[in-house]
């Protein structure tokens, strides 16, 4: 992984406008990647959580090799005032609640505060940038880059502009995020909730669907993406796997033979309406897969088992 000294010389301070999972997360990776971070979040316990997980993601991040040499987790601050912890740094990243009047409101706060060649990216997983930038007078500097978490170790970073964001923003903000390790991806055009999150979404309503419909159980139904197709696309998306698929004919072959089946399999798909009693399978089914295993054992066993896939796929995300 390049050194952020050499590979991008212009950001060696990073403001985290908003703690939490998320901005913790963040704050790992950029101080493992030797810069400076301040934190900025009003809530009395942000420090405190916010230190303790980044010194838990700091050993898997030094096992990835994704610690730079004189990177340090000491390099971490924190300030609740934002006109203060704004002073002098060279990118924001922004993780406030994901609720568009509190964006927008922070947005045009944060305008008035920082000089225009500052960028402004926004962790949202699905708002869309032309409103939130709405009220900045230097609109041209806010884009969303929007991580999967967590960020510190999933590589892709979803970069996309609104009305008013300027060409040079998204190239620096991609630069800025691949020079980090990741792996920004650029949208053409803003939709709700991104790629990633509708794909995903997709894929959950499905899952939904067959639960309502006691095809499975829910733990049957995690497994059927879990130990199958989840498998292979952790090494390639859907268009690939079904290239793939097609044998030496490729995705055309694959069409040619499988699409007619397969729009029978659309033309089925349900829109299931989650009631408070399938809310309730749900979450029964879900605890029930969990058997007695609580939130943090099952976060540390999978960034444990993210870990050990990266580390197979080579430690880094391959270049776009």
């Amino acid at each position: 992984m390049p050194s952020t000294a050499t590979s991008n010389p212009t950001i060696r301070s990073v403001a985290i406008v908003g703690a939490g999972t998320i901005g913790a997360s963040w704050a790992a990776l950029f101080l493992a990647q030797g810069l400076d971070v301040v934190v900025c979040d009003p809530s009395p316990d942000a420090e405190s959580q916010t230190r303790a997980r980044v010194d838990a993601a700091w050993p898997v991040l030094a096992e990835l090799g994704r610690v730079v040499q004189g990177a340090s987790s000491d390099a971490l601050r924190f300030d609740p005032d934002l006109s203060t912890a704004l002073a002098g740094v060279d990118f924001v990243q922004e993780n406030a609640p994901e609720r568009e009047d509190f964006k927008t409101d922070l947005f045009a706060r944060i305008d008035a505060i920082l000089p225009p060649h500052v960028i402004v990216a926004s962790s949202s997983s699905g708002l869309i940038m032309s409103r939130l930038q709405s009220r900045c007078r230097h609109a041209a500097r806010f884009v969303i880059g929007h991580p999967f978490n967590p960020p510190h170790l999933i590589p892709l970073v979803e970069v996309v502009g609104g009305d008013q964001t300027s060409a040079d923003t998204i190239d620096r903000s991609i630069a800025f995020y691949r020079a980090m390790g990741k792996y920004p991806i650029r949208l053409n055009k803003e939709v709700p909730g991104h790629i990633a999150n509708r794909l995903q979404a997709a894929l959950w309503r499905e899952a939904i669907h067959l639960a309502a419909e006691n095809v499975a159980s829910v733990a049957d139904i995690d497994a059927a993406v879990s130990q199958g197709p989840g498998l292979r696309w952790a090494l390639f998306g859907p268009h690939m796997t079904f290239n793939l698929g097609g044998g030496a004919g490729g995705l055309a072959n694959f069409m040619d033979h499988l699409l007619g089946p397969v729009q029978t399999w659309w033309d089925d798909l349900g829109a299931p309406q989650v009631t408070p009693e399938l809310q309730r399978r749900l979450i029964e089914g879900v605890n029930a897969e969990a058997g007695q295993r609580g939130i943090a054992e099952l976060v540390e066993k999978r960034d444990a088992q993210l870990t050990a896939l990266l580390k197979t796929l080579g430690g880094q995300p391959p270049s776009p």
